[in-house]
């Protein structure tokens, strides 16, 4: 490669890069900089225009020096919420995605009409009251860079306690779904980015008594859910660069399973009797299916699935992924 196209290729693999670890959740990337420090970009062209004509080693890694610092500013750089173009314009915007309308240093609760909400900033507990009523329950999670734990159970239906980052923030709403209770936790990151994913950390409990149905949406996160204290309906997992180690109980008459991963490690356990299938969509991965029969060329059955009163259903997806399925 010529050395005048040195520059713009790094440009552009840090770029791409930067999308990319953004998308799986490792890091935030604040593109709104780029309207106060367009600067960095002046500097980096006369840097690349003094340097032009010389060809040494030390001139291409100032050259590379400077690219690398300056988009590292640009991409990653947290400067609050202020921003300005030219000196003595400023303005603000507010950063938060969706509708929650959630302010800096926030501990509140409102009602609409599709039930409660309660947010919080930083460490805290998550409770919501158990009613008898509460057959079946849905609990939808979406987060990244953190680590989601449940174990143990609960008198409540819902219990959270988050500790680990301020500049993460956390919600809980409820509402109805049928005859469905449905509990939403999400969690946003405000602003600035967190290599350090085992420093967030959520660890749930829920109410053994509904049938549960458990949805989670992750970037890269780390999942540790021993499910056997509980009946599960329904368990779906969705990450980019994750962690999956999931433990089920016994089956209902049908347990269904759905996971969908970008680069992951997969672990599930099942019990050791539990007639269970399973179906991949994986061809790019790890399969290790302890106790299964090969069936066809994509799915996998435990003796005697067809007879079993109540069974298991996993449909597993992903790029380069490990899954890994054990009886215990």
């Amino acid at each position: 490669m010529k050395n005048d196209k040195l520059i713009p290729g790094v440009v552009l693999v840090l770029i791409g890069a930067a999308i990319l670890l953004h998308n799986y959740g490792y890091v935030h990337v604040h593109l709104w900089n780029i309207l106060r420090l367009w600067p960095i970009f002046l500097v980096i062209a006369g840097i690349n225009l003094v340097f032009a004509h010389n060809k040494s080693p030390w001139a291409t890694g100032l050259k590379i020096a400077v690219v690398v610092l300056g988009l590292g500013l640009v991409l990653f750089g947290n400067f609050g919420n202020r921003y300005n173009f030219w000196p003595g314009m400023h303005y603000n915007y507010n950063y938060n995605d969706n509708n929650d309308n959630d302010n800096d240093g926030m501990d509140d609760s409102d009602t609409s009409a599709n039930g409660t909400s309660v947010k919080m900033t930083g460490d805290g507990v998550f409770n919501e009251p158990y009613k008898a009523g509460a057959k079946t329950a849905r609990l939808e999670i979406t987060g990244a860079a953190t680590v989601f734990n449940l174990s143990d159970t609960t008198n409540q239906l819902f219990n959270a306690k988050v500790t680990g980052n301020n500049n993460n923030h956390y919600g809980l709403w409820n509402s109805m779904d049928d005859s469905t209770y449905v509990l939403e936790f999400k969690m946003k990151n405000k602003h600035g980015f967190n290599f350090d994913s085992d420093k967030n950390k959520v660890d749930f409990r829920l109410n053994p008594n509904p049938e549960w149905e458990i949805h989670v949406a992750t970037g890269a996160a780390s999942l540790n859910f021993d499910l056997s204290k509980f009946k599960v309906r329904e368990l779906k997992l969705a990450g980019g660069a994750a962690s999956f180690n999931v433990k089920l109980g016994a089956p209902l008459s049908l347990t269904d399973v759905d996971i969908s991963t970008g680069m992951a490690g997969v672990d599930i356990k099942i019990p050791q009797n539990a007639a269970c299938s399973i179906e991949s969509d994986s061809a790019l991965s790890d399969n290790q299916f302890e106790g299964f029969n090969k069936t066809d060329d994509n799915n996998y059955e435990t003796s005697g699935f067809d007879s079993a009163k109540n069974k298991i259903h996993i449909h597993i997806s992903g790029g380069m992924s490990g899954f890994h399925v054990t009886r215990y």
